[in-house]
C-alpha cells in the first residue's frame, strides 16, 4: 500500500505543482527563452502520456524513498531535493548540449524549479504512507 499511495499521491502532487510552476507561474520566463518550434499546443496535449509520466515518476521517487529507508519528512526533502537536481541536471545539460530549446537561464531556472518540485513530492510521499505498513 505504501509504493501505491506514494506513487498516487507523489505523480498527482507533481502534475498540479508542474501546472503551477511550468504553466502559470514561469510561463513566461520560459517562453521568452525558449525555443517552442517543437511544442504541442495546448489543444494537441496528449494527456494520457502526461498523466503516466507523472504516476511513474511518483513511482521512482517513491521507490528510492522507500528502498533509502525514508521515514520522516527531512528524509522526503532532502532525497526528493536530490533526486530532482540530479534527474534535471542530466536532463537540462543533455537537452542544452544536442538543441537550441533553451538558453542557460531556462537551464538554471529549471533546474532550481525541478528540484524544489520534486523536494515537495517527496515530502507528499513521506507523509502520505502514514503508519509503518
Amino acid at each position: 500500500m505504501k509504493i501505491l499511495r506514494g506513487t498516487l499521491f507523489g505523480g498527482i502532487t507533481f502534475f498540479f505543482l508542474g501546472w503551477l510552476v511550468y504553466g502559470f507561474l514561469l510561463a513566461g520566463f520560459m517562453e521568452a527563452n525558449s525555443n517552442a518550434c517543437a511544442n504541442r499546443l495546448d489543444t494537441e496535449m496528449v494527456w494520457w502520456a502526461m498523466i503516466l509520466s507523472n504516476l511513474i515518476l511518483g513511482l521512482l521517487l517513491t521507490l528510492i524513498l522507500k528502498w533509502s529507508g525514508a521515514s520522516g519528512i527531512g528524509d522526503g526533502i532532502k532525497t526528493g531535493a536530490l533526486v530532482g537536481l540530479l534527474m534535471a541536471l542530466t536532463m537540462d545539460l543533455m537537452m542544452y548540449s544536442m538543441t537550441t530549446l533553451y538558453n542557460l537561464k531556462v537551464l538554471v531556472v529549471d533546474v532550481i524549479a525541478y528540484t524544489l518540485l520534486l523536494a515537495i513530492m517527496g515530502l507528499v510521499i513521506v507523509l502520505t504512507w502514514g503508519k509503518k505498513d
